[in-house]
């Protein structure tokens, strides 16, 4: 059952789903050189909660993301990502999101929340794409744009993109 695009609007069954890191996959896309070249990869899910309130809008989400995950395809590009110059694994090993509200209208929904990266966390609107319920799994889709700036990664100005569009594919079972 979709839930973005469509009048009829439902959600799965009420109770705790816990994500499935191997079934769920955050997906990111950016430029870099200038906005010249596409760069793409993904980050891993280590954990999370999605917990659907009888009232859909008590309904919320809790995922962290493992930082040394991120994977571009470039070995020495990932490993300076990973560095102090950006996502400084070292001292920030999770970048977290958690849901403070959920929207939803005739057309769309959305989840309102925090993305800490870096140890610094900022407020973060994530597009919901769609959501398929089947007995007791949960697939859903998302969208949200990070403005890597605003977290404090600044490092190569002009060189490396800054804002990242995230594409989410979550997988959880209750």
């Amino acid at each position: 059952m979709a839930i973005a695009g469509t009048a009829e609007q439902s959600l799965p069954a009420a109770g705790t789903y816990e994500i499935d890191p191997v079934a769920s996959a955050v997906r990111f896309d950016t430029r870099a050189v200038f906005g010249l070249l596409p760069v793409r990869g993904t980050f891993t899910i280590s954990h999370g909660r999605i917990v659907v309130a009888e009232s859909p809008e008590g309904s919320s989400v809790d995922v962290t993301m493992n930082a040394s995950s991120f994977e571009s395809g470039n070995q020495q590009r990932d490993d300076h990502v990973r560095s102090s110059d950006y996502l400084d694994v070292a001292r920030h090993p999770e970048v977290g999101f958690r849901s403070q509200s959920l929207d939803r209208s005739a057309q769309d929904a959305s989840l309102q929340g925090e993305l800490t990266v870096c140890g610094v966390t900022q407020p973060v609107l994530v597009t919901i794409t769609s959501v398929a319920c089947e007995d007791k799994r949960i697939t859903a889709g998302g969208t949200a744009t990070i403005d890597r700036y605003a977290f404090g990664v600044t490092k190569a100005k002009g060189m490396t993109g800054r804002r990242l569009k995230i594409t989410l594919e979550v997988v959880a079972n209750r």
